[in-house]
Protein backbone atom coordinates (compact mmCIF):
# COMPACT_ATOMS: atom_id res chain seq x y z
CA UNK A 1 0.00 0.00 0.00
CA UNK A 2 1.53 3.75 -0.96
CA UNK A 3 1.60 5.94 1.90
CA UNK A 4 3.60 8.76 0.24
CA UNK A 5 6.04 9.70 -2.95
CA UNK A 6 8.75 12.25 -3.08
CA UNK A 7 10.96 12.75 -5.90
CA UNK A 8 14.55 12.47 -5.29
CA UNK A 9 18.00 13.48 -6.99
CA UNK A 10 21.09 10.96 -6.62
CA UNK A 11 24.28 12.69 -6.22
CA UNK A 12 27.52 13.11 -8.47
CA UNK A 13 28.71 10.17 -5.50
CA UNK A 14 25.91 7.77 -6.04
CA UNK A 15 24.18 9.29 -2.28
CA UNK A 16 20.43 10.21 -1.64
CA UNK A 17 18.39 12.10 0.92
CA UNK A 18 15.33 11.00 1.95
CA UNK A 19 12.92 13.69 2.83
CA UNK A 20 11.81 14.47 5.90
CA UNK A 21 8.02 12.93 5.87
CA UNK A 22 9.41 9.75 4.53
CA UNK A 23 12.05 9.52 7.44
CA UNK A 24 9.58 10.44 10.06
CA UNK A 25 6.82 8.41 8.71
CA UNK A 26 9.08 5.10 8.92
CA UNK A 27 10.82 6.68 12.54
CA UNK A 28 14.04 6.51 9.77
CA UNK A 29 16.57 8.25 11.95
CA UNK A 30 20.15 9.26 11.06
CA UNK A 31 22.72 6.67 12.27
CA UNK A 32 19.86 3.90 11.07
CA UNK A 33 20.92 0.61 9.64
CA UNK A 34 19.40 -0.22 6.25
CA UNK A 35 19.12 -3.19 3.86
CA UNK A 36 18.91 -2.24 0.27
CA UNK A 37 17.00 -4.41 -1.69
CA UNK A 38 17.68 -4.33 -5.47
CA UNK A 39 15.05 -5.87 -8.30
CA UNK A 40 14.92 -5.87 -11.71
CA UNK A 41 12.55 -2.69 -11.51
CA UNK A 42 13.01 -0.98 -8.11
CA UNK A 43 15.33 -1.10 -4.75
CA UNK A 44 13.36 -1.09 -1.51
CA UNK A 45 15.09 0.10 1.78
CA UNK A 46 14.37 -2.27 4.58
CA UNK A 47 15.30 -1.40 8.79
CA UNK A 48 18.20 -3.83 9.19
CA UNK A 49 16.48 -5.12 12.57
CA UNK A 50 13.06 -5.55 10.94
CA UNK A 51 15.13 -7.43 7.84
CA UNK A 52 16.97 -9.32 10.49
CA UNK A 53 13.85 -10.18 12.40
CA UNK A 54 12.49 -11.56 9.05
CA UNK A 55 15.45 -13.31 7.98
CA UNK A 56 15.68 -15.04 11.72
CA UNK A 57 12.00 -15.91 11.44
CA UNK A 58 12.61 -17.62 7.87
CA UNK A 59 15.78 -19.79 9.06
CA UNK A 60 13.91 -21.26 12.10
CA UNK A 61 11.11 -22.00 9.91
CA UNK A 62 13.27 -23.75 7.56
CA UNK A 63 15.50 -25.89 10.37
CA UNK A 64 12.03 -26.84 12.22
CA UNK A 65 10.43 -28.14 8.53
CA UNK A 66 14.06 -29.69 7.63
CA UNK A 67 12.80 -32.22 10.43
CA UNK A 68 9.95 -33.41 8.25
CA UNK A 69 11.41 -32.92 4.73
CA UNK A 70 15.41 -34.45 4.82
CA UNK A 71 13.77 -38.02 4.95
CA UNK A 72 14.40 -40.87 2.80
CA UNK A 73 10.52 -41.00 2.96
CA UNK A 74 10.22 -37.83 1.42
CA UNK A 75 13.08 -38.38 -1.56
CA UNK A 76 11.11 -41.32 -1.94
CA UNK A 77 7.84 -39.30 -3.06
CA UNK A 78 9.20 -36.83 -4.62
CA UNK A 79 11.62 -38.32 -6.59
CA UNK A 80 9.23 -38.47 -9.69
CA UNK A 81 7.78 -34.94 -10.03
Amino acid sequence: MLIGMKSITITEKGQIALPKELRENKNFSSGKKLVVLSFKDRIELIPLDKFSESLENSLLSEKSLAKEWLTKKEDIAWKDL
